[in-house]
């Protein structure tokens, strides 16, 4: 599975609630979450994002709460994969439990500029620079992972495999 984009860069750190702002929090539906996907931080992401970008962080990306907010209003934004250094452990389950793929990668971090363009290829976890035509090694998504990204989450897993 490949996904190609345009990449929003983000820095070190970015927590759950520069994510989705907790004021936004009292609704349930998911576009409506998307709409205020970093509305502090980058109030150009909402009029700019487009369906397929890739988000590109730093270290400890998704940190602070526990909730599944934050990964469904970027997967309802339109991104389609998400890289950075690292990602807070709670937030690295919930974005596959709501089949949000995530690849860890420095090498990346420091190589893709925000506008550049990305291909990924999931299954052997290859980043290419587009722009730049560098490539990358992340650690491949286990293919169990990506059953349950390609269900559309594990709940949608579990309902397709009665599992």
């Amino acid at each position: 599975m490949n996904i190609e984009g345009k990449a929003w860069k983000f820095g070190d750190n970015i927590d759950t609630d520069v994510i989705i702002p907790a004021r936004f929090l009292n609704v349930s539906d998911k576009k409506e979450l998307a709409k205020n996907c970093f509305a502090d931080l980058r109030p150009d992401f909402n009029g700019g994002v487009q369906d397929g970008d890739i988000l590109i962080g730093g270290n400890n990306f998704g940190c602070g709460s526990s909730r599944e907010h934050a990964p469904i209003a970027i997967k309802e934004s339109g991104v389609k994969a998400i890289i950075a250094k690292s990602f807070a452990r709670i937030f690295y389950r919930n974005s596959f439990n709501i089949g949000l793929p995530i690849l860890e990668c420095s090498e990346a971090y420091d190589s893709i500029c925000e506008n550049h363009e990305v291909i990924i290829d999931l299954a052997s976890g290859e980043i290419i620079n587009k722009t730049s035509g560098e490539k990358f090694s992340a650690k491949p998504i286990p293919e169990f992972m990506m059953d349950i990204i390609n269900a559309g989450g594990l709940v949608e897993y579990i309902k397709k495999t009665n599992k």
